[in-house]
């Protein structure tokens, strides 16, 4: 059975995890204090905080990496500690980040993920090593390990999203909304590949996520910006691809993060490119991003018809909008709009009810 080793310098935070975990059947060694926990030597798997006093997450996991390279990581940290735990995700540290604060059943899925992802990588050394014999098995084990990928790429974009949405209440789902928007007009558009649209999808879902960098006094002002502060704010689609430009499962992603902001007249930032020099993701995402814009609500109004999201987005189509993404748009039934927000709706009601049913309290973040 499989040993974790579990660091937090909360004693009760340390404890419900140990608690967790061996109720799941695993063996568990816990502390509080990470200079204690570096000294650990038998453990397969880690899940640390990511602030904690003397040492980091991100440095523990490293020192420990050094050790026992064949553990598997989960870093838990808050929304705004990611633009410096994306420092792991990068240097290939972490398998899993879970976000605070995390319920029962989001720590069991991140947990049992970690797990199989564990074994498979015990499986995959132990079938090397049988390799002239076992050439069958090898391959069904391959498949497997990319699954296992895809879901760690999975894993992460929740994780990050998550991040963002639990700091920047107001727009709540709005990246899964807009992402599902995208998607749909690019298959409307054709000719992408289920890879290039699984790309578009992950850029649209990630678009903000830049704005982890930028002050809760801007992020979250409720009135109009200044021009000093509008500056700061229009750096976020170059934070959000230099967060991502180095994971290569992202990099078309971090594309699109990067021009989201760009406009066909070339009056968008923060490049003011135009026309098709803008990657087609990204002129996509405009359309969808301008529709879930208009039909959702605000503390400050009420969310306006489809129709009129329809007639503003042809009004603008050649000026703010690529006319070939318009067509896309406008070729979808109007059906298919509400049947997609009803879809992430019922995804919202779902969490909520998950997260209400946790037999343990939320963490909040330190």
């Amino acid at each position: 059975m499989e040993r974790f080793l579990v660091v937090d310098d909360d004693e009760h935070i340390t404890e419900v995890l140990t608690k967790v975990l061996r109720s799941m059947g695993f063996e568990v060694v816990a502390h509080t204090d990470p200079r204690e926990a570096v000294k650990e030597k038998r453990f397969d798997l880690v899940v640390t905080d990511f602030m904690m006093p003397n040492l980091s997450g991100v440095e523990l996991l490293r020192q420990l990496g050094a050790a026992n390279p064949d553990a598997v990581r989960v870093l838990i940290t808050a929304a705004n500690d990611f633009k410096v735990a994306m420092e792991a995700v990068n240097d290939g540290q972490v398998f899993r980040i879970l976000a605070k604060p995390w319920g029962l059943a989001d720590l069991r899925a991140a947990i049992e993920q970690s797990v199989t992802y564990y074994r498979v990588l015990q499986d995959n050394k132990r079938l090397t090593r049988e390799l002239a014999s076992r050439n069958a098995q090898l391959t069904q084990l391959n498949t497997t390990l990319e699954t296992q990928v895809i879901e760690r790429t999975n894993g992460l974009l929740e994780g990050m999203v998550r991040a963002l949405d639990y700091r920047d209440t107001e727009t709540q789902w709005h990246s899964w909304r807009v992402a599902k928007f995208t998607r749909r007009i690019a298959v409307a558009w054709g000719g992408f590949s289920q890879e290039t649209l699984l790309s578009i999808e992950q850029g649209a879902l990630l678009h903000d996520i830049g704005k982890i960098g930028v002050r809760d006094a801007i992020l979250l002002k409720p009135g109009p910006l200044t021009p000093e502060e509008w500056v700061e704010m229009k750096k976020h689609p170059e934070l959000g691809w230099r967060m991502l430009a180095n994971i290569p499962y992202l990099r078309a992603a971090a594309e699109i993060v990067f021009q989201h902001q760009e406009r066909w007249d070339g009056r968008g930032y923060p490049r003011a490119l135009k026309g098709e020099d803008i990657v087609v993701g990204a002129r996509m995402f405009c359309v969808a991003d301008t529709l879930d814009a208009i039909t959702s609500d605000r503390p400050y109004r009420k969310g306006s018809p489809l129709e009129v999201a329809i007639r503003e987005i042809s009004r603008l189509g050649g000026t703010q909008f690529d006319p070939k993404a318009v067509e896309a748009f406008l070729s979808v039934p109007q059906s298919e709009w509400l049947r997609i927000r009803a879809e992430v709706e019922s995804l919202e009601e779902a969490d909520r009810r998950r997260s209400s049913g946790d037999q343990f309290p939320a963490v909040s973040p330190q």
